[in-house]
């Protein structure tokens, strides 16, 4: 198996290159011909995050909409999908970073009671506690 950088995913979604957006989807197509999967790791989907709302100003909606389709497909195996899936579930009841909410479901799903933070906006999450300045 072989992973995905952040580049092959932001390509195949936004199609910004065509000669490179065209080079990923024959991948994937050939991989699911030959019944192969491409690891995708956390932290690839959170750099995605980051490069399509800041980069890109894809809305937030598109961005959920467009991790939900990659988890679709069958040439994409991703690290703690429980936690991705959890992730799309609670963004649309959330108004915390996205960023923030994946940092937020994957500690969940990894055994953490809560994420630490000083960001007062992702502290309005269940799973966010703020910490004060000084203890």
């Amino acid at each position: 198996m072989k992973g995905l950088d952040t580049n092959v995913l932001v390509r195949f979604l936004v199609k910004n290159d065509h000669k490179q957006a065209r080079a990923v989807y024959l991948l994937f197509k050939q991989a699911e011909t030959d019944r192969e999967v491409f690891w995708v790791p956390l932290t690839v989907i959170l750099e995605t995050i980051w490069v399509l709302e800041s980069v890109y100003q894809i809305s937030r909606q598109e961005i959920v909409d467009s991790i939900a389709d990659l988890l679709r497909l069958p040439v994409l195996k991703f690290e703690s999908q429980p936690a991705l899936q959890a992730f799309i579930h609670a963004a649309g009841d959330s108004r915390i970073g996205l960023s923030d909410l994946l940092i937020a479901c994957s500690a969940r799903y990894s055994g953490c009671e809560s994420v630490l933070t000083f960001d007062q906006r992702a502290a309005r999450h269940a799973l966010v506690e703020r910490l004060q300045g000084t203890l």
